[in-house]
């Protein structure tokens, strides 16, 4: 009798680990928050905005961007936070008042979409470097260039404008993660680094989780280039962010000290997420910053 019911037991466990594993491989490849070539043609096509798709390659990896938009007066590029991709902000790419103003960029960050998933780089200067391709290829042009940046993003964006300040006219911040250790931090999230519980994580979140175990370390390497930023900058965050702490902003308005204007501005009652929940609000900040580096450049 005990022998039967601890083959049973047995059985009952084998069963659920390998129902366990296939959900994880299940979950794994439903939800990577990124959009093939296919679908994102799909999915601009049915906004009515054509859309191009470009891959490059920088420090032995393909990176991959989208692009929407012929308004060659500026340029805007967009960098996502974590776990995502650049189809994070394709609503904002099919926006008809931003389509209005200036020609759209959205890059998929280094170990998300298909710029090399589940692949992480934590050097957020290395990300930069990554990224600047597209802002060279905008030189051509001359006209200015916004970024804007979504949590991690915002990190990445303001080591851009450190290092190459040339290539960066103006800077909005939604969400920002830019103080060292001002941000959440999960019990569990050095746990899954553990080779125990490391396969077991779908690959996006495998890449969010050491960049979030490395992104103290990584911005204080960033806290001498401060004064290097000489773009004017906006800065929205939920006045209720829980996940990036809004003591961020006084750490932005200490810090930011060689940029022209520094607006900081608060939503009540908002937390993180504000990237979807306030578009229009994060598109007329998008608005003003781009009036504002037009009229700067017209001036020059």
């Amino acid at each position: 009798m005990a022998q039967r019911i601890a083959r049973i037991l047995l059985r009952t466990v084998l069963i659920l680990f390998i129902l366990m594993i296939v959900l994880l491989l299940v979950f794994d490849r439903l939800v990577q928050f990124r959009m093939d070539d296919k679908e994102v043609r799909t999915y601009f096509e049915a906004n009515h905005t054509p859309v191009s798709i470009r891959y490059y390659q920088t420090h032995d990896r393909t990176m991959r961007y989208i692009s929407t938009g012929s308004d060659t007066s500026a340029t805007v590029l967009f960098v996502h936070g974590a776990p995502s991709s650049s189809t994070y902000f394709r609503d904002y790419l099919t926006d008809s008042l931003l389509l209005g103003q200036a020609t759209l960029y959205a890059v998929d960050r280094p170990g998300y979409g298909y710029s090399g998933l589940a692949d992480p780089v934590t050097s957020i200067q290395t990300q930069a470097a990554m990224i600047r391709p597209i802002l060279d290829s905008l030189q051509k042009i001359h006209h200015p260039v916004v970024l804007v940046g979504a949590s991690y993003g915002t990190s990445v964006v303001c080591r851009i404008a450190m290092d190459y300040p040339e290539l960066v006219d103006g800077i909005v911040l939604v969400a920002p993660a830019l103080a060292p250790g001002e941000e959440k931090i999960y019990w569990f999230t050095p746990m899954i680094e553990s080779p125990v519980f490391h396969w077991f994580i779908p690959r996006m979140f495998k890449t969010a989780n050491i960049e979030k175990i490395t992104h103290k370390s990584e911005l204080e390497k960033m806290l001498p280039l401060w004064k290097n930023i000489h773009a004017p900058v906006n800065y929205i965050q939920g006045s209720q962010d829980k996940l990036v702490y809004t003591t961020n902003a006084a750490f932005a308005q200490a810090h930011l000290v060689n940029s022209p204007h520094v607006n900081v501005q608060f939503i009540p009652k908002r937390g993180h997420l504000i990237a979807f929940l306030e578009r229009e609000r994060i598109r007329n900040s998008i608005l003003d910053m781009l009036q504002r580096v037009k009229h700067t450049k017209a001036d020059e």
